[in-house]
């Protein structure tokens, strides 16, 4: 799926965001996936039984980027990603509300992201049509990139409701047709 993006976005003249090497093919990609998997949250979303985008949260921020910790319990948005023949189903959405309902069962009221604010902040703005709100810029070398976040309001208490999954299961998160 990542490989698929880095091409579907490089189809479109955006090479600045991930590249033009397949994400399958440079240096730690692979290994990077594998941390996805085992150390952190991972959620697949599926449409008709075939995996159709990838959630990944953690407890914050990737410490290799110049980011500050919130100072407060927090998931963070490691990576999100939607297969691009889906196009328009709302996948990214319906993974950002999931990322929404795991953050709340984890008994945190902040959910963080981070995403590259060049190409016209297209994907900003995609973010603030899912109730994110702008608020670091930061650099990463010369990649622009921009911090939103997301309240939601009053935590629920740990254990009131189901136990979230723990780190390195994958749970589904359905879409509607």
């Amino acid at each position: 799926m990542l490989d698929s993006a880095v091409r579907w976005m490089n189809e479109r003249g955006n090479t600045g965001q991930w590249g033009t090497v397949p994400y399958s093919q440079r240096p730690g990609g692979p290994d990077r996936v594998e941390r996805y998997t085992t150390e952190n949250e991972p959620y697949i979303a599926e449409y008709d039984g075939t995996p159709v985008g990838a959630l990944v949260l953690d407890s914050g921020p990737s410490p290799q980027l110049p980011i500050a910790p919130a100072g407060e319990p927090e998931r963070y948005v490691r990576l999100l990603v939607s297969d691009r023949r889906h196009a328009g189903l709302g996948i990214g959405a319906a993974l950002l509300a999931h990322a929404a309902e795991e953050t709340r069962r984890a008994g945190a009221a902040l959910l963080r992201v981070d995403c590259w604010a060049g190409g016209g902040g297209a994907l900003v703005a995609f973010y603030e049509r899912n109730g994110f709100t702008p608020t670091d810029r930061f650099l990463d070398g010369t990649w622009p990139g921009q911090v939103l976040a997301r309240r939601l309001g009053r935590a629920a208490p740990t254990g009131a409701s189901e136990d979230p999954l723990p780190p390195a299961s994958v749970g589904t998160a359905s879409l509607d047709r």
